[in-house]
């Protein structure tokens, strides 16, 4: 057991956290994505139909002011585009434009790749091991 001082190791997880976050950034900028804009991308692209906004902000585990801004944003990029709720008269829906199913399919390379490179610095047993320790660490919120 790794004997450091009390939440050193809290600190550790979330600097790693944050240091993987950063370079996937920074990886997602050159297309004109963040992590936030392809996680919606990856929500909508899933979806067998636009998504009700309530929906993908449920999806995305945001509240509804801040998808309403993501869509904006997605929106101004011509990523998505919003369309009536046939069903609900007081709803929009989130639909991806065909440059929104290119641009999730770029940002989804990009961060096929960045994992390969990850991986590629653990051992085989780390491998195996990172996925389970993922899950208690997911678990655990």
């Amino acid at each position: 057991m790794n004997e450091c001082p009390p939440g050193t190791l809290t600190v550790q997880v979330l600097s790693a956290l944050h240091s993987v976050e950063v370079r996937l950034e920074a990886r997602l900028d050159p297309i004109g994505l963040s992590l936030a804009k392809l996680g919606a991308l990856a929500k909508l692209a899933a979806a067998p139909e636009p998504l009700p906004l309530r929906t993908l902000a449920e999806l995305c585990a945001c509240v509804r002011s801040n998808i309403t801004q993501l869509v904006d944003r997605l929106e101004a990029d011509k990523l998505v585009v919003r369309t009536d709720d046939p069903q609900d008269r007081r709803s929009v829906r989130a639909a991806l434009t065909p440059e929104g199913r290119a641009r999730h399919a770029a940002g989804m390379r990009i961060l096929e790749e960045a994992e390969q490179e990850l991986l590629a610095r653990l051992s085989p047993e780390q491998q195996r091991e990172l996925p389970p320790l993922l899950d208690v660490l997911r678990a655990w919120v």
